[in-house]
């Protein structure tokens, strides 16, 4: 619900900014602005995207593990899917993703994310989702067990 939320945002804050340049330069210089974003942007995916490809052949060549070059691959991925959305915000988030520390800054924060999300359900799996009954021991040896108070379980 909160993604759906944040698409929504930015689909109003994208047709706001929207209207705004084209009141501001006109509607023919805004699609013009618009289509150059779109060239600029998509060529800029292109070389990124060939640079990620050369770098992950070098680390698997060299037999290391491609962390960071997959998730930049993933995000250049995404910068790409974002140029192709006319909107000035989503060509700013997509340059973001597209400028390299910015790129390996969002990687580390969706690995530590990622990792958490990991953890948890690791121990979820191990241990179970972590409800507990409260209960007394009984010692079936010792004979008949007499219970003073009852609760009931919610």
């Amino acid at each position: 619900m909160a993604l759906f939320a944040l698409l929504l945002l930015g689909f109003f804050a994208e047709v706001a900014v929207l209207v705004a340049v084209g009141n501001a330069i006109g509607g023919l210089w805004m699609i013009a602005l618009l289509l150059l974003g779109t060239l600029v942007g998509l060529s800029l995916v292109r070389r990124q995207g060939a640079q990620t490809m050369a770098a992950f052949s070098e680390t698997v060549w060299k037999r290391r593990q491609p962390h960071q070059e997959m998730a930049d691959g993933v995000l250049i991925a995404a910068a790409g899917a974002l140029i192709m959305v006319p909107g000035f915000l989503s060509d700013a988030v997509a340059l973001f993703l597209l400028f390299p520390p910015t790129r390996r800054l969002v990687s580390r924060r969706i690995a530590r994310k990622a990792e958490a999300a990991a953890l948890k359900f690791e121990h979820e799996r191990r241990f179970g989702a972590g409800q507990v009954v409260e209960g007394q021991v009984a010692d079936v040896d010792a004979g008949p067990v007499i219970i003073t108070e009852r609760r009931e379980l919610t």
